[in-house]
C-alpha cells in the first residue's frame, strides 16, 4: 500500500533506515567522537509493533531518539538538533523527514510533508535521566526502582520504555535501564496478580445481580469490564506489560492462551441474555484459573465455578486466588498494603496517567 509516496514498512524498520542511512553519518561527520545511543522508544504504535498504514496520518514516520550524557546534552544538544534540520535528507524511502505542525489547538500533532527548507524533524535529543523522569517519573537511570515507584508507573509507559529497538548504544546506560525494567521484581509481580484477582472478585457477582433486577445493559457493562480484567490478568501471567485500551486486544491476541480463551470472551461480550453471558464468563474464569495454578506461584486452588454464597449466580470466587497469591508475598511493604495494586489497577484516566509526577505522588499516598 502506498501513502504519500512511500511504501509502508513497520515504523521501527523505517527508524533504523533513518539512523543507518542519515543520522549516523551526520553525527560521525559533524560530531566526531561523540558518545550516544540511538533508539526508537517512547510513544508511538510502532514501538509496540502495532502500527499499520493508518498510523501514517499523524506523528508516524522517520523518527528517532538520540541519547547523550547530561553534559553533552547541555553542550551539544541544540547543535545536534540544528544540524539535523540542515542536513537530513528530505525523504527516507519515500517518506518525508519533515513534519508540519498543526495550527489547530485541538489537533496538536505533526504530519509528514515535503519541504524545500530546513527539516522540522523528529530526531529528538535527550539525556537518559531526563528522559526517564519525563517518561516514568523516576530520576536516575542508575538506581533501582523502589516498590512504590514500580506501582506508580503505568504499564503502557513501561512497554514504551522496554519496547521498540536500540540501534546503537555507545553509552550503555540505555541498554542497562531497559534490561532492569524488562519485568516487575518477583514480589511486585505476585502482589499485582493478587490485586488483579481481587478486582475480578469484586464484580463477578454483579453480572447476575444486574440482570436479576432487569438491568441488562448494566449486566453487559460489568461483563465487559470483567473481560478486560481477565485479558490484563493473562498478560500479567505471561509477563507482558499491558498497553492502553487501543492495543489491549492486539497484545492479548499474541498470547499462547488467547486462542482457547477468545471464544468464551467473545461469547460473554456478544451475549444478549444473562445465562449465556454468565456461562461464557465462567468458562473463561476456569481457563484463566487453570493458567494461574500452572504458574506454580502458590498452592493450587480449585478452579471450578460455584454459587455466590446463597445467591443463584455462578462465579469463580476469585478472592480465593487473590488470597493464595497474597500469602506468598514476603515483602514487608507489600504484605501490609491493601490489594489495590499499581496505578493501572485503580485508575485509567489518560490525563492522569500522562502526569508521572502526579501518579507517583498518588501511589505513595496509598496504604
Amino acid at each position: 500500500m502506498t501513502i504519500s509516496g512511500g511504501q509502508f514498512m513497520p515504523g521501527i524498520e523505517l527508524s533504523e533506515v533513518l539512523y543507518v542511512e542519515a543520522v549516523e553519518p551526520i553525527l560521525r561527520d559533524a560530531f566526531p567522537g561523540l558518545r550516544y545511543a540511538a533508539a526508537r522508544i517512547g510513544s508511538g504504535s510502532e514501538v509496540l509493533g502495532f502500527d499499520t498504514p493508518r498510523s501514517a496520518d499523524h506523528e508516524w514516520g522517520p523518527r528517532l531518539e538520540i541519547f547523550l550524557t547530561a553534559e553533552d546534552q547541555a553542550q551539544h544538544g541544540a547543535a545536534v538538533r540544528r544540524i539535523m534540520a540542515e542536513r537530513l535528507p528530505k525523504e527516507i524511502r519515500g517518506w518525508p523527514t519533515h513534519f508540519e505542525e498543526s495550527d489547530d489547538p485541538l489537533d496538536p500533532v505533526g504530519r509528514m510533508q515535503v519541504t524545500d527548507g530546513p527539516v522540522n524533524h523528529r530526531v529528538a535529543v535527550h539525556d537518559v535521566d531526563g528522559w526517564l523522569t519525563e517518561q516514568l517519573g523516576v530520576s536516575s537511570a542508575g538506581a533501582e526502582l523502589t516498590t512504590r515507584e514500580w506501582l506508580a508507573v503505568p504499564q503502557q509507559r513501561l512497554a514504551e520504555t522496554t519496547g521498540g529497538a536500540v540501534f546503537h548504544d555507545g553509552l550503555g546506560t540505555l541498554t542497562n535501564v531497559r534490561r532492569r525494567l524488562t519485568w516487575y521484581p518477583d514480589q511486585v509481580w505476585r502482589y499485582l496478580l493478587a490485586c488483579q484477582w481481587q478486582r475480578i472478585s469484586q464484580e463477578e457477582a454483579f453480572v447476575g445481580r444486574c440482570a436479576e433486577v432487569g438491568d441488562h445493559i448494566g449486566s453487559a457493562v460489568v461483563a465487559a469490564r470483567l473481560v478486560r480484567d481477565l485479558m490484563r490478568l493473562c498478560l500479567l501471567l505471561e509477563r507482558r506489560y499491558a498497553p492502553y485500551s487501543k492495543w489491549l486486544g492486539s497484545a492479548f491476541g499474541q498470547l499462547p492462551a488467547a486462542k482457547s480463551l477468545k471464544p468464551a470472551l467473545r461469547g460473554a461480550l456478544a451475549a444478549t441474555d444473562y445465562r449465556t453471558r454468565e456461562a461464557h464468563l465462567c468458562d473463561a474464569y476456569e481457563r484463566v484459573a487453570a493458567l494461574q495454578n500452572a504458574s506454580g506461584l502458590h498452592t493450587p486452588v480449585d478452579p471450578k465455578r460455584r454459587p455466590y454464597h446463597s445467591r443463584p449466580f455462578q462465579v469463580l470466587r476469585a478472592e480465593r486466588f487473590a488470597q493464595a497469591l497474597a500469602e506468598t508475598v514476603t515483602d514487608r511493604d507489600l504484605r501490609t498494603s491493601a490489594l489495590v495494586g499499581s496505578v493501572d489497577q485503580w485508575a485509567d484516566s489518560t490525563d492522569l496517567l500522562n502526569q508521572p509526577q502526579a501518579v507517583q505522588a498518588a501511589a505513595h499516598a496509598l496504604k
